[in-house]
C-alpha cells in the first residue's frame, strides 16, 4: 500500500474511533443541555454521527480494508473535557452550563472537520473519488453542525444579556426605593 494511502486508512480508522466516542457522549450532552433547540442539536448529530460510521466503513470497504479503530486520543480529551463541563454546568446557571456544554461541542465538530477535511483531500489526490465523496459528505454534515452550535450559542446569548440587563434594572430600581426610604426616588423638583 502506497505511503499516503496507509496516511488515508490510519485517519480513517482514528475518524472511526472518535465517531464511536461520540456516539457515547452524545446522549448525555443531550441529557445535559437546559436550551432545547441544543438538546434537539445534540439528539440530531448522533442520527448524523451513526451516519459518519456507515460512511467510513464504507470508504473502508471501498479501499478493500477491514474497518477498525485507531485509538483517537485527541478525541478521549475533548470528550473528557466536555464530560468535566456536564458535572460542573450542574452547579452554574443554566445559560452558562449551556454555552459550556455547546463550546465543548463545538471543539469535537472543528476536530472533526479538521480530520475529515485532510483525509477528503489525500483522497481526491490519490483519485479515490467513491472515498472522497464519502468523507466530502460527512464534512459537510460536521461544518453544518459546526454553524447550528454557533447560532445556538447566539440565542443563548442573546437571551442571557437580555435577562442581566432586566435583572440590573430591577438592582438599580431597588437600590433607588431603598436610598429614597422606600418611596421611588424622583428627580427634578417636585
Amino acid at each position: 500500500m502506497p505511503e499516503l494511502q496507509e496516511l488515508l486508512v490510519e485517519g480513517m480508522q482514528d475518524l472511526l474511533h472518535a465517531e464511536h466516542q461520540i456516539l457515547k457522549a452524545l446522549p448525555k450532552m443531550a441529557k445535559a443541555a437546559h436550551e432545547s433547540e441544543l438538546k434537539q442539536a445534540f439528539e440530531n448529530h448522533l442520527e448524523q454521527t451513526q451516519s459518519h460510521v456507515e460512511r467510513l466503513e464504507e470508504a473502508f470497504q471501498d479501499l478493500g480494508v477491514k474497518p477498525k479503530t485507531k485509538v483517537c486520543k485527541g478525541m478521549q480529551g475533548l470528550i473528557e473535557e466536555g464530560q468535566e463541563k456536564i458535572t460542573e454546568g450542574k452547579k452554574k446557571q443554566e445559560s452558562t452550563a449551556d454555552l459550556e456544554l455547546a463550546a465543548a461541542a463545538q471543539k469535537v465538530e472543528h476536530y472533526e472537520i479538521s480530520g475529515y477535511g485532510t483525509m477528503r483531500t489525500i483522497a481526491e489526490t490519490l483519485s479515490l473519488r467513491t472515498v472522497m465523496k464519502l468523507l466530502s459528505e460527512t464534512l459537510a454534515e460536521e461544518e453544518k453542525t459546526d454553524e447550528i452550535l454557533t447560532q445556538i450559542c447566539t440565542t443563548i446569548l442573546d437571551e442571557a444579556s437580555q435577562k442581566s440587563e432586566t435583572d440590573a434594572g430591577k438592582q438599580k430600581s431597588a437600590a433607588s426605593k431603598t436610598a429614597s426610604g422606600g418611596k421611588a426616588a424622583h428627580s427634578g423638583p417636585r
